[in-house]
């Protein structure tokens, strides 16, 4: 893909910014009230709107032309502005950069005891599109949005100075990104890359995360507080983790005293690295990893009569937007109705799904019906999120995409 012609972060000051007005039926309340975006069918996009360059530090104005903040502008994106700053004088810059990034190590350095978690989540920590995990001396950065590929450079000696990294590596596997007109090409902004996977404590178990080709920056931090849940349901019990990747679920229950875990997953290499983390833990002889489609493999184990205490399915997302919504939402049904039968009398079914076009309710229903349909009846004990350092705007339910059920059949 081509990356649009991008301005330099120099370029950005009070005097040169364009200004963008709302329209008059445009909800300027919701902006003040924080709402982080602003899309193109709310704007007045005229000619000199539409040849604002991409990345591009922009003025927001109401249809009063009374001034909102400042926004990051992308006239070729659906979403046209993303709230930056409410003083319009504000110069966003590596300073104003450093203030954003400390406010949000404060948080995680609060929460966890080592270095190993996500560090900017985007609009909830006031960075807009940016994604940023943290694993020990080095960080991954998905730059998600044109402004924050704009200003990457100060972005990362902003993540040096605060956190005292050495390492800053730019993943460009964010599915937003396209939608931003953006690149997909990764590289080392800072340092150096691993030259192998590092292993990361999490729960008692070792996940090892390959921060150069595995999916999305190398480990899902998302579903700490999950497994640990999880675990305490997994003592002396054989549990089944399928969409395992690197052994999410399978690790932590063997890390609680599981008896055994075997890991589903399509990626050979995801595989590799969860035995790899059970070898770290000497749980060797008891961890299995199969590989295959999912859905497949369940119909399998179901067809051979194979019974687990505790089943997890965390599959990526079936419903990413609201037109994907009723096929994602038939596959969160279909995947629990195969998973329900191999859950043995009293066990427990963990479902989950990280697709934000489908809200709690929707997801719960799906998986109801899917467990209804295998013939099972099903406590609802426990529903999780996302951890503590995926905070969720309030203002964005896009922030709040991340589910997971935990059910006693």
């Amino acid at each position: 893909m081509t990356a649009p012609v991008l301005h330099s972060a120099q370029a950005d000051t009070p005097e040169n910014r364009p200004v963008l007005r709302l329209k008059p039926k445009a909800n300027a309340r919701a902006i003040r009230r924080g709402a982080p975006w602003v899309y193109d069918n709310e704007l007045v996009m005229d000619r000199r709107a539409k040849k604002i360059a991409p990345g591009t530090i922009a003025v927001l104005e109401d249809a009063e032309r009374q001034e909102l903040g400042l926004i990051a502008a992308n006239p070729t994106s659906k979403i046209v502005g993303r709230m930056l700053d409410r003083h319009v004088d504000a110069t966003i810059d590596q300073a104003w950069l450093e203030v954003r990034i400390a406010k949000a190590l404060s948080l995680r350095e609060r929460l966890y005891d080592a270095p190993y978690y996500r560090l900017i989540h985007a609009e909830a920590d006031g960075l807009p599109g940016v994604i940023v995990d943290r694993f020990g001396d080095t960080v991954v950065v998905q730059p998600n949005a044109a402004w924050a590929e704009v200003l990457l450079e100060p972005l990362a000696d902003a993540i040096c100075a605060v956190c005292g990294v050495t390492n800053v590596l730019k993943n460009a596997g964010g599915r937003g990104r396209s939608l931003e007109g953006l690149d997909d090409v990764d590289r080392v902004l800072r340092g150096a890359a691993p030259k192998a996977p590092i292993p990361v404590a999490m729960n008692n178990a070792t996940y090892m995360a390959d921060l150069t080709g595995g999916q999305k920056t190398g480990l899902f931090f998302d579903q700490r507080d999950n497994h640990a849940f999880a675990a305490r349901l997994c003592e002396n019990t054989a549990v089944l983790d399928v969409f395992s990747h690197v052994g999410g679920f399978g690790l932590a229950a063997l890390a609680g005293g599981a008896k055994s875990a075997v890991c589903v997953d399509g990626s050979a290499p995801a595989l590799d690295l969860a035995a790899q983390g059970a070898g770290h833990m000497g749980k060797t002889d008891c961890f299995e990893a199969r590989q295959g489609d999912a859905f497949d493999q369940l119909q399998a184990m179901q067809d051979a009569s194979e019974e687990y205490g505790v089943v997890i399915c965390d599959p990526p997302a079936f419903a990413p937007n609201k037109p994907a919504l009723d096929k994602g939402l038939r596959a969160y049904e279909r995947i629990a109705r195969l998973a329900a039968p191999l859950v043995e009398e009293d066990g427990y079914l963990i479902l989950c799904s990280c697709s934000h076009a489908a809200d709690l309710t929707s997801f719960t229903g799906a998986c109801l019906r899917g467990i209804g349909r295998a013939g099972r009846r099903a406590q609802l004990i426990h529903t999780g999120q996302a951890g503590p350092d995926h905070p969720l705007l309030p203002q964005l339910a896009e922030s709040g995409y991340l589910k997971a059920l935990f059910f006693r059949l």
